[in-house]
């Protein structure tokens, strides 16, 4: 027997070696292996098995432990990926699993523990009253604590040294033993258990169709086209209990990080320690548990960005795309992939349903619908037929216009501010949407004509007042902020442009009686900043959140009764055929926002082409229009 394996050496090709007739037994696809490559000793994985070899193949030389395996339910999918997105097997297969545990570098945490032995039971008998006080002390505190301890724990509690903790050990009063101890991610988290809420005709409609297909032999891919604030987590969650109760496993995919500490705590709090979380926001030690309980079948769902898809499930059942036409489900490095497209692909391979789930969904995923190749349900109303809010386009071409010669610029039309000091007024919150981080986005020089690019990209540099910096948005290449031009030396160099950095330090100075919170990719830097900064928002504590993309979609706030999207040109001046289709879908999620409680919600954008026609069809929430 041969084996085809695969190392990590960027050389695009797989290598044969001989099986020796020891290992023949134990060797299978996706098996982690050490060989010799060249006169390197290497790991590598077993990506084909076969009965000759045209060359001089050396033996393998042992197989590795069973905690780094490739799952073999993933070699189908990796090899789809290589012919489709045409990449090599070894990057590929090195890149669907996490680098913690292709790696083999972490361990399991393990915590020893001091547990009572059944001799400590029975406290009448005449060799525990012949006990040391000191002794008879430590076991009865034992047995009040539910008689286990971590080590360190026993000795603050028992109020005794280790020796005495030992001596009970060697005459068989105590035993000690080591256990393995997860890292929870949300072990700091206090869950409020959820039970499955009663649905609305258009939910239960959708759920018996997406049951149907779960139930069906052969899946078709659902799309869910639900408008924003229709309920379509709910129909998630009981589709999920659906899939558990006929003992298959589900992956729930969510296109931003900052989605998935509320996204796992709705999945928590219905489905308990059944539900993982697998993202970059984790530590090593996390991660590491995280998959291992995957693996080992002790978690039933995986919650996470586009890496989840890869969740070592061996019964899986259903996968879910939420918001399936965000752009952050592409993969910007080898090897390239969009997340959506390879969980259609992994449902086929595997026999399981998929189901994407969108407000906006993406124009190639509609139509695949009307061609039969996707099966299309829709949810077109809100829940409790609380209405969509309107939007109102303003027109900053003639509001400029309109100002006074000796009145301040503002990026906030006169509509758009008395709004906010009404909704303030009345104590409900308001979101600012702006879709560019920084404080200016260009820096020129009046004089000689100079503006400050990236060498490396040729973007414009963006200035971030926090830490005086000019940063590149594309290599993230950062450098000092110059006090002059410098080209001519001219100290009156000007900034140009605004991002969300900017929007606040003016937001607090219009506002200074409101509380302003900033969301970006600069403020929020782990996954602890999101969960803070939302829960204070969610308990009220934060009057105008301001934010970019990661803003505009997921987010459940009964008390927003305001969006503003400051900016709505942004987007729409990409060289980009799909910047009006983002733009839209921008609009609609951000707008969504709003009126999701009792009061109804408004949306202002503010524009210098209120004629765009992704503009004019997102004002009246028609994706058909568009």
């Amino acid at each position: 027997m041969f084996a085809e394996v695969a190392f990590n050496l960027a050389t695009g090709q797989c290598f044969d070696y001989a099986v020796p007739a020891e290992m023949e037994a134990e060797i299978h696809l996706g098996c982690r292996v050490r060989a010799l490559f060249r006169t390197t000793e290497m790991s590598g994985y077993v990506l084909k098995l076969k009965d000759s070899s045209p060359y001089q193949a050396k033996p393998l030389l042992a197989i590795e432990d069973a905690s780094r395996q490739f799952p073999p339910q993933l070699l189908k999918l990796a090899d789809w990926i290589c012919e489709y997105y045409c990449a090599s097997h070894e990057c590929v297969i090195w890149n669907l699993l996490p680098a913690v545990v292709r790696k083999g570098e972490m361990q399991h945490k393990e915590t020893l523990y001091i547990d009572l032995t059944p001799k400590a039971r029975d406290l009448g008998s005449e060799e525990f009253l012949s006990l040391t006080p000191k002794r008879q002390q430590v076991i009865r505190t034992l047995i009040r604590l539910g008689g286990s301890l971590p080590a360190k724990e026993t000795l603050g509690a028992v109020d005794a040294s280790s020796s005495v903790i030992d001596a009970l050990v060697e005459t068989g009063w105590l035993a000690k033993c080591r256990r393995v101890e997860e890292r929870d991610p949300f072990a700091s988290v206090i869950l409020q258990r959820d039970e499955p809420k009663a649905l609305t005709p258009q939910q239960s409609a959708a759920l018996s169709a997406i049951v149907e297909e779960l139930d069906a032999p052969k899946p078709k891919p659902i799309l869910l086209h639900g408008v924003t604030g229709s309920g379509k987590t709910e129909v998630y969650l009981q589709a999920i209990d659906h899939c558990l109760k006929q003992g298959k496993d589900a992956i729930v995919l969510v296109p931003e990080i900052s989605l998935t500490p509320q996204t796992t705590l709705r999945f928590r709090q219905r489905f308990g320690d059944l539900v993982s979380v697998l993202h970059s926001g984790l530590t090593d030690g996390q991660r590491f548990d995280e998959w291992t309980r995957i693996a080992a079948g002790r978690s039933r769902i995986a919650v996470g960005a586009r890496s989840a898809l890869f969740a070592p499930f061996h019964h899986l059942g259903l996968i879910v795309v939420d918001e399936e036409h965000e752009s952050t489900y592409k993969q910007d490095e080898m090897p390239h992939y969009n997340a959506r497209d390879v969980a259609v692909v992994r449902g086929h391979l595997e026999g399981c349903a998929v189901l994407l789930g969108s407000a906006t969904p993406a124009l190639e995923s509609y139509y695949n619908c009307t061609i039969g190749k996707y099966r299309l349900v829709e949810m077109r109303s809100r829940i409790d037929n609380r209405g969509l809010p309107p939007i109102e386009l303003v027109d900053m071409r003639a509001e400029r216009a309109e100002r006074k010669e000796n009145e301040k610029g503002s990026f906030f039309s006169r509509r758009l501010k008395a709004l906010i000091e009404d909704r303030l007024d009345r104590h409900q919150q308001v979101i600012l949407f702006l879709n560019r981080r920084g404080f200016s986005t260009t820096l020129t020089c009046p004089q000689c004509g100079y503006t400050a690019s990236c060498d490396n990209c040729s973007v414009t540099y963006t200035y971030h007042r926090k830490v005086n910096k000019l940063v590149c948005h594309h290599c993230n290449t950062m450098i000092d902020a110059p006090s002059k031009c410098p080209e001519c030396g001219n100290p009156e160099i000007r900034y140009g442009g605004y991002g969300t950095e900017r929007v606040e330090a003016v937001t607090r100075a219009v506002f200074p009686k409101a509380m302003v919170a900033r969301m970006d990719s600069d403020t929020m830097t782990n996954t602890e900043s999101y969960r803070k900064v939302l829960d204070a928002f969610r308990a009220g504590h934060i009057d105008i959140l301001i934010g970019t993309q990661m803003i505009a979609k997921g987010l459940d706030f009964p008390n927003v009764t305001l969006v503003g999207i400051v900016q709505a040109d942004i987007g729409l001046n990409l060289p980009d055929f799909r910047s009006a289709e983002r733009t839209f879908s921008l609009i609609t999620q951000v707008a969504g926002r709003a009126g999701r409680g009792e009061c109804p919600g408004h949306v202002v954008v503010q524009t210098c082409t209120p004629d765009n026609y992704a503009l004019t069809t997102a004002q009246k929430h028609d994706f058909l229009g568009y």
